[in-house]
């Protein structure tokens, strides 16, 4: 079909050919309309249901796409005439996900088909809530909140015309209320400002020394929070059990079995994981991610795994193993149990030889500069017999072949269109756990699913820079038949002017640049702390830059900021008197008299005049001058 004749096609729903066009650019929503289209007489459909499949066709999951045509045909029947009733049908088709055959009269019952809403029923219903805010009404007038009204209402008549009860409610405040008048049509006041104490006279400028206005314009665009408990509980995640709910989750035959069995394990707990490799100390991206795992689970009081990621036995040392569990201690947070990739070592061989098996992965003996880049060749070896590379592996695993002459690659194409991903690779390198057991180690992206399977972590949080391997996580589950956690990834945090990179900080230690990973010009948490810096700042900074999908760069000002807001809070402070020095001055009980403030936060950085009450011998009064924190 050429793309003329689709534009044609879509139209006939009652889209515009502006419309149409830009529905085309979306080739996942016009394959949907299309297959809509095949299921009805397009002629004979009544007014409205057009938009009702184009709206079908944007809100359908694939997890559910093979239910189109029955959706479609009662769109046609006028069964679901409504979006709200659509919505309602996907829901249940949802939540059905692994039967075979639909109970159509619970599906009726879900949407509410034939359930008719009279406009008596609306009016009477919208005279009910009108009577509850009736008072606000009178002394807000229209600037009352209507929604408030109308959300009451819907709630009361679930499958009532959204528009019906819109009008309703305008009809009963006219009616109260009147016409509008001036004072009505004048725009609203603004809140006064109050100024801060001890602000008044300063001006709130943007200037190197005063950035407090530019951290919290930024903060607010990025829709962050005063702590990390409030910012856990606006995520939009699934709840534990409805994993096959969330855009992209695949579903198997077996899906509801093994969440079922899942939901036993963890009694529907919330379970995460955070997962570093232990190759270098953690630095400040790493306690956005620490926050995020550990603060979701707190928040919905679920448990959060500390999981070392020993898979590269070259570059791990005993002091990085024990630099992140103290630095995830000292931001406040206790790991449920501390577990390690190698711990399932045994497991993943088995699950390995399984795929090669099924025929779902092979030994390839390609050399790793000829796989790198975007378009390597692909393997001669793709299709070898099975026995052989069941023997392959074997000799891997018994140290018979070289290292750097065979790798087992997985038969899978991820997102960004990397062939084939290696799941196992020689090293000859003993491992501080297994030592001389294993010649041979999983990748990432063999072991990151798999344990997250094993330990029945139910939100799997990563950066953004793991989106193309969720199809791989998800193909590797389901291929072994197993429970299959959910993916979610946020942005990954970068700071300007600084690296925030193991590899590259390994690079500078090495060079001599810096002097280790606590130097104080770097932004590692251990540096952080030599540097004074609180956990509870670094955490109120995490908080406060919120968790989106954006990748972006922020400025050291931020955590300077957070860091203030802490001190000024918690930190003693100490000042002294100067005095004119004469023998007959009374503060001379030494070269000064030092005293505690009793109130730190009179004293701090923000109060414009701190004076000492003039002399009473020399008539002098100077400032404090030294600030002692």
């Amino acid at each position: 079909m050429t793309p003329e004749e689709t534009i044609e096609k879509l139209r006939l729903l009652g889209l515009s050919e502006q419309k149409a066009k830009e529905t085309l650019k979306n080739a996942k929503v016009t394959k949907y309309l299309l297959a809509a289209i095949s299921e009805v007489e397009i002629e004979k459909i009544p007014n409205g249901a057009g938009l009702l499949l184009y709206h079908l066709a944007t809100k359908i999951k694939p997890q559910t796409e093979s239910r189109l045509p029955l959706i479609s045909k009662y769109i046609a029947s006028e069964k679901l005439d409504s979006t709200l009733r659509v919505d309602a049908a996907l829901d249940f088709l949802l939540s059905h996900i692994n039967e075979e055959n639909i109970n159509l009269v619970d599906l009726e019952n879900f949407c509410g088909v034939g359930v008719s809403v009279t406009p008596e029923q609306v009016e009477k219903a919208v005279e009910k809530q009108m009577a509850k805010y009736k008072q606000e009404l009178v002394e807000k007038r229209y600037r009352f909140n209507s929604g408030i009204i109308m959300q009451a209402v819907r709630a009361e008549l679930k499958w009532a015309d959204g528009k019906a009860i819109q009008n309703e409610v305008a009809v009963q405040i006219l009616d109260l209320l009147g016409p509008k008048t001036e004072v009505d049509l004048a725009p609203a006041p603004k809140p006064e400002k109050k100024p801060k104490s001890g602000d008044g006279n300063k001006k709130n400028e943007a200037t190197p020394g005063n950035k407090e206005s530019q951290v919290s314009a930024t903060i607010g665009d990025i829709g962050g929070a005063t702590s990390m408990p409030e910012l856990m509980k606006k995520l939009p995640f699934h709840t534990p059990g409805e994993n096959y709910k969330t855009d992209g989750y695949v579903v198997t035959p077996n899906t509801k079995k093994l969440i079922e069995e899942h939901l036993k394990i963890t009694s529907g707990k919330v379970r995460t994981r955070f997962p570093p490799e232990p190759n270098g100390i953690l630095h400040i991206g790493h306690a956005k991610a620490i926050n995020i795992n550990f603060g979701y689970a707190a928040a919905h009081d679920g448990i959060c795994f500390l999981r070392y990621d020993d898979t590269n036995p070259e570059k791990e040392e005993e002091k990085f193993f024990v630099g992140i569990k103290d630095m995830v201690e000292w931001l406040g947070y206790k790991p449920y149990k501390i577990t390690h990739s190698s711990d399932y070592f045994d497991q993943l061989y088995e699950w390995a030889v399984k795929l090669i098996k099924k025929d779902l992965a092979y030994v390839c003996h390609q050399k790793s500069e000829e796989i790198k880049g975007f378009n390597p060749p692909p393997s001669p070896w793709r299709n070898r017999p099975v026995e052989e590379s069941l023997q392959l592996f074997e000799d891997m695993k018994n140290g018979k072949i070289d290292e750097g002459d065979a790798t087992l690659r997985m038969k899978i194409t991820l997102e960004e269109g990397k062939q084939d991903p290696v799941a196992y690779r020689i090293k000859f390198k003993p491992h501080h756990r297994t030592g001389n057991k294993w010649c041979i180690y999983p990748t990432y992206d063999y072991t990151h699913c798999l344990c997250d399977s094993i330990e029945h972590i139910t939100h799997s949080l990563c950066t953004k820079e793991f989106q193309s391997r969720r199809s791989s996580y998800y193909w590797l589950c389901n291929a072994l038949d197993i429970y299959c956690p959910v993916q979610w990834e946020y942005g990954r945090l970068n700071v300007n002017y600084t690296v925030v990179s193991k590899r590259k900080i390994g690079k500078l230690i090495e060079e001599g640049i810096v002097k280790d990973w606590d130097d104080p010009r770097l932004f590692t948490l251990t540096a952080l702390r030599r540097r004074g810096v609180p956990a509870a700042a670094v955490n109120s900074f995490c908080a406060a830059l919120g968790v989106t999908g954006a990748v972006g760069a922020v400025d050291p000002g931020m955590l300077d900021a957070a860091v203030r807001d802490v001190l000024n809070v918690t930190a003693p402070r100490y000042h002294h008197h100067h005095h004119c020095g004469g023998a007959a001055c009374p503060r001379r009980p030494s070269t000064r008299s030092v005293r505690r403030s009793a109130s730190p936060a009179r004293w701090g950085p923000s109060t414009p005049a701190c004076w000492t009450p003039p002399c009473a011998t020399c008539s002098t009064s100077q400032h404090p001058g030294s600030w002692l924190y």
